[in-house]
């Protein structure tokens, strides 16, 4: 697991009834991506990307610039930090528990992105309170809360003996599943597929799995920047279609035998 980032990037309270716990917000994931560079194709120098007024043609400042909302056509009005609060002040500050429910009954597609809640100073207790009283309850908390200039739905849950607040989808996010003709499956195959499936269950280890595409891309850049030459493996080829379904399970099944063996 990443470690949690050092600086908080929002701090306020959880409250549930007439219950206030000082909490700061932590993001509890973490990306790697490589930095590429714009370049110019010509002479491989860098592009720069410059803030046009459109009206005087001069560059503009970052600190010149403003948020604005086009109310009709060709007018604004600006919309400024203290805009969002005054929108909802009591939420741009608290999360805000409204609703206990079994963690079962929210299907995962709603979850988004966690975050880790942490105990401000004074709110140690409290916090401890909540975080026990969960994990005895096996409910998690159903709140709302604003997050960079957004309202948001999200689910506070205990987490390793601490609280976990997983951002939400709203429901109508959600696209409709899309219907497919699975056509009949024949009980034989069903049973080799079951035979198969078990063959491969083992228990989940997240440490297993590593992005070793960047490590990959890395290699291929340094190996390039130094003029050497690239070879790179053919894929393998795999077919689309399955002829016989039947025969193609009881292979996978056999194969996967001898490997355990």
């Amino acid at each position: 697991m990443a470690a949690a980032a050092a600086r908080p990037i929002w701090s306020g309270t959880i409250s549930f009834g007439l219950v206030n716990i000082p909490v700061k917000l932590l993001s509890a994931v973490q990306s790697e991506e490589l930095p590429l560079h714009m370049l110019s194709r010509k002479d491989m120098a860098p592009i720069k990307y410059a803030r046009i007024d459109s009206k005087t043609g001069e560059e503009v400042d970052w600190k010149d610039i403003v948020k604005a909302y086009e109310y009709a056509k060709g007018k604004y009005v600006p919309v400024e930090e203290e805009d969002f609060e005054k929108a909802s002040p009591q939420k741009s500050k608290s999360i805000d528990i409204v609703q206990f429910v079994k963690a079962e009954e929210i299907d995962p597609i709603y979850f988004e992105k966690p975050y880790y809640i942490l105990p401000a100073k004074g709110g140690e207790k409290t916090y401890r309170l909540l975080v026990k009283a969960l994990e005895e309850a096996g409910t998690v908390g159903i709140a709302e809360f604003m997050l960079r200039n957004r309202e948001h739905v999200c689910a506070i849950k205990p987490y390793k003996g601490v609280l976990m607040l997983d951002q939400m989808r709203y429901q109508d996010e959600i696209r409709e599943v899309p219907a497919v003709d699975a056509g009949r499956v024949a009980e034989k195959e069903l049973q080799l597929a079951l035979k198969l499936i078990e063959h491969l269950t083992e228990t989940f280890d997240p440490a297993a799995f590593k992005d070793d595409y960047i490590a990959s891309l890395k290699k291929v850049i340094k190996a390039k920047a130094a003029g050497k030459h690239i070879r790179i493996a053919e894929p393998e080829e795999r077919s689309a279609t399955v002829k016989d379904l039947m025969e193609v399970l009881r292979q996978s099944l056999e194969g996967k035998k001898k490997k355990r063996a």
